[in-house]
């Protein structure tokens, strides 16, 4: 089995009983061990892995990294374990800190088993980045994620080669980043840059806000369309029960992404303890993806509002009333546990006509 086959059971894996790793340890041994094993390593050869890695640091003494991950006889890897349940935050990173500036490690993985952020010495040598260069998400696998962890398997690791790399993949990742925010706000300058190529006017302010909202209009419907090529034939494939809801006179096809569908998956996972899993449905719609109990329009339990590219936002509900969550990870779902129990209580007691989201 190749990496990409591997990759999408650890995918599958993840989305299927996101309920149940909600522990350091779940995660470890659903997920990070097998992401280990699938990168060619033997996870059970102590020469190769190493668990509970410790080393003196300073004054600090017997700290301990989760996993450490030899190459060549050379320690390599530095890993550090969260529950599947925590957004990764740079305060994680504390003892990988530590640890790079007095092991041989050139690279570190700070990882909740679903996110895995890979960091290194870009900027200084021996000291770790405090961005990281390449950061891989189970929930949302990109086409070229494959190939760049490819780089760090076993029979192709090549430490100074990764490290020559990864300067690039640091820009590459500052530069998107860059255009998701131009392609979701255009900003003054890119559509001043726009305007001047179609436009031979005199770019007034009220052209300027004309051309501002055709700009983004223009990249959204641009961007549907390449997601709509690329997914098309792995959403005909899904199991899961979508039905689309298109608005009156809406001719637009809507697309769901694999991040609703993911999204969807940690909501579903979340609700399957107050109620059957199979009893909670998404529902896709222009504006919103929509999370619904029983497949009815008046049990809403949570609206995805994924469109945009830089932001998004998950919406949950008390009575009709939506109040909409910034997200930064897909992971950030989990926070939301209590809102979204209390809305499948709610759901359960009170009458329908009270239930109606306010459009």
């Amino acid at each position: 089995m190749d990496l990409a086959a591997r990759l999408t059971d650890l995918q599958k894996r993840a989305t299927d009983h996101r309920e149940v790793l909600l522990t350091e340890e779940a995660a470890k041994n659903a997920l990070i061990m097998p992401f280990i094993q699938a990168l060619g390593y033997d996870v059970f050869n102590p020469a190769e892995i190493i668990p509970e890695f410790t080393a003196d640091v300073g004054g600090r003494r017997h700290e301990k990294v989760d996993y450490a991950i030899c190459a060549g006889g050379k320690l390599a890897i530095l890993i550090e374990c969260k529950p599947s349940s925590v957004a990764l935050d740079l305060k994680h990173a504390a003892q990988l800190y530590r640890y790079f500036s007095v092991t041989d490690a050139r690279l570190a993985i700070l990882t909740n088993g679903v996110v895995y952020q890979f960091y290194s010495d870009v900027e200084r040598p021996n000291v770790m980045d405090d961005k990281p260069f390449f950061t891989f998400n189970l929930d949302a696998i990109r086409p070229g994620d494959a190939k760049t962890l490819e780089s760090f398997t076993k029979a192709a690791f090549d430490i100074d080669r990764i490290v020559r790399e990864a300067g690039d993949l640091k820009t590459q990742s500052l530069l998107r980043k860059e255009l998701e925010k131009e392609l979701a706000e255009p900003s003054d300058e890119f559509v001043r840059m726009l305007a001047a190529r179609v436009y031979d006017g005199r770019l007034t302010q009220a052209v300027k806000e004309q051309f501002t909202k055709l700009v983004a209009s223009s990249t959204n419907a641009l961007i549907r369309d390449l997601v709509n090529e690329r997914l098309s034939s792995a959403l005909n494939a899904t199991s899961i029960p979508i039905v689309d809801e298109p608005s009156l006179g809406d001719t637009e096809e809507v697309i769901t992404t694999a991040e609703e569908i993911s999204g969807f998956h940690i909501v579903q996972a979340i609700a399957a303890r107050h109620t059957q899993p199979h009893r909670v449905v998404i529902r896709d719609a222009k504006a919103y993806c929509a999370i619904l109990l029983d497949d009815n329009n008046r049990k809403t339990i949570a609206r995805l509002h994924f469109n945009g590219l830089t932001r998004k936002y998950v919406g949950t509900f008390v009575g009709k009333a939506e109040t909409r969550h910034l997200i930064a990870e897909l992971t950030d779902i989990y926070q939301l546990e209590a809102q979204i129990e209390a809305r499948i209580t709610e759901l359960k007691q009170t009458p329908l006509a009270d239930l109606a989201p306010e459009e």
